[in-house]
Parts: C-alpha cells; sequence; structure tokens
C-alpha cells in the first residue's frame, strides 16, 4: 500500500485504542478521528483489502503486518513531537503537527530528527 495519511491516521488510530481496551470497535474509532461510521467502513474495507486489519463483523483488529506500518507511523509521530517540544514548540501544537508532519517528511529528515532526540533526552 502506497503511503496514504488517510490509511495511516486509520492505522494508528485503531493502534492507540487497541492499547486502551480489548477490543476496537469502528464507533471509537469514528470517534477518535472525527469521522463518521460509514467512513470507518469504508477505510476498514480497503485497510482489509491490503491485508492491515481484520474483522470478526463486530470488532477490528490489526493483522502483524497492520500493527508493525501501525506501530511505525506512530514512532514517526512520537519522534516529531519530541522533536517540536525539544525546539521550543507547546505541547498541543506540538502533537497537532506531528499528525500533519508524519505523513510528509523524508526518511532523512526523519532520521535527523530521531537523532536528535535521541541525544536530548536523559
Amino acid at each position: 500500500m502506497k503511503r496514504n495519511q488517510s490509511a495511516e491516521d486509520y492505522l494508528e488510530s485503531i493502534l492507540l485504542l487497541s492499547r486502551e481496551n480489548e477490543f476496537v470497535h469502528r464507533v471509537e474509532v469514528a470517534r477518535k478521528i472525527g469521522v463518521s461510521q460509514p467512513a470507518v467502513q469504508k477505510a476498514i474495507k480497503l485497510l482489509q483489502s491490503a491485508g492491515y486489519v481484520e474483522c470478526d463483523g463486530l470488532h477490528i483488529y490489526l493483522t502483524l503486518n497492520g500493527e508493525k506500518y501501525a506501530s511505525e507511523i506512530y514512532e514517526r509521530h512520537c519522534i516529531i513531537r519530541d522533536f517540536l517540544k525539544l525546539n521550543g514548540v507547546n505541547a498541543v501544537d506540538a502533537d497537532a503537527d506531528a499528525c500533519e508532519f508524519e505523513h510528509a517528511v523524508s526518511a532523512a529528515t526523519f532520521e535527523m530528527m530521531k537523532n536528535f532526540v535521541k541525544n536530548k533526552k536523559p
């Protein structure tokens, strides 16, 4: 699957929800992302066809590939957020900006940010 901001947002949300609860439901994903349940249904079908999620009718589960990809996306988010905070951006803006940047930043720029954060954290 080609990098797609919408798909990545869904995967990241499903990952975070699965860390909070045993089961993830479409309504929770819709609330977290701020979209309608039919939009979630459509996205889930695409993620299923890409092999990133499975559904049993009520619950959404990340596949091994889906969990790996979602974890990579979330790591990018956390590193970028921390990079911004270490450079003086307030926590709210840093988190919001990281949501956007995580999809667009190049691998080289991300590695620079990752090294910067790693070297600045105690």
